[in-house]
């Protein structure tokens, strides 16, 4: 006597389990799209000859001294400053609730301490964000009278460049270099990989 075997039929999903998947597929495409333009930032994108620079800042520690992040910006700007000694330099971050001095005061001195000429800084020390840190930077620029017509070379850490680009164009700069400084600090990288499509995201919908 022949057997009959019935088909396999999976288990159906019900609606609330396909709109939950769909949800997940949609913000796993996303951030992916959103990772791969972080990534795409990473790298320096020299344009012309851009005749001031803005470094941004990052955490100073309980000692005065730079984190590992801000040092690799500082040092990253230093290599460049050493084939372009005539560009003007802003340092910008104000001081945040657990640090000694202010973001740019430390930039400064470290800056300064490696043979960078003091008449050559320009301090920001207001800004608490990096849209503040451009906006701010800018209306320095302008009050000493700095030339922006060839752009601003703006060095910040790779996973930082893609929204800086972003927010310092927003800010009316009209011409945009990005210097990538590394991120030695490993685990540091790691997070701020993922927390920058994020931030990427919030900056392009408040940050105007």
């Amino acid at each position: 006597m022949k057997r009959q075997i019935s088909s396999y039929k999976g288990r159906k999903l019900c609606l609330w389990q396909k709109l939950l998947l769909s949800a997940v597929l949609a913000g796993a495409v996303t951030f992916a799209g959103l990772f791969g333009a972080v990534l795409y930032g990473s790298y320096d994108h020299i344009q012309g000859d851009p005749r001031a620079m803005v470094v941004l800042g990052c955490q100073v520690m309980p000692d005065g001294e730079p984190s590992i992040l801000l040092r690799d910006r500082l040092d990253r700007a230093l290599d460049y400053l050493e084939d372009h000694p005539d560009l003007t330099v802003v340092v910008s971050g104000g001081q945040g609730d657990n640090e000694p001095v202010t973001e740019a005061r430390c930039m400064a001195d470290y800056l300064m301490e490696r043979g960078v000429e003091e008449d050559r800084l320009l301090l920001e020390e207001r800004s608490h964000n990096t849209d503040q840190n451009l906006r701010y930077s800018r209306e320095l620029l302008e009050a000493e009278g700095c030339d922006l017509s060839q752009g601003v070379v703006v060095v910040s850490n790779g996973f930082h460049l893609t929204r800086a680009r972003m927010l310092a164009e927003r800010a009316g700069y009209d011409s945009v270099s990005t210097l990538a400084a590394p991120s030695s600090h490993l685990p540091s990288r790691l997070h701020m990989y993922v927390r920058e499509p994020l931030a990427l995201v919030k900056s392009f919908f408040l940050d105007r």
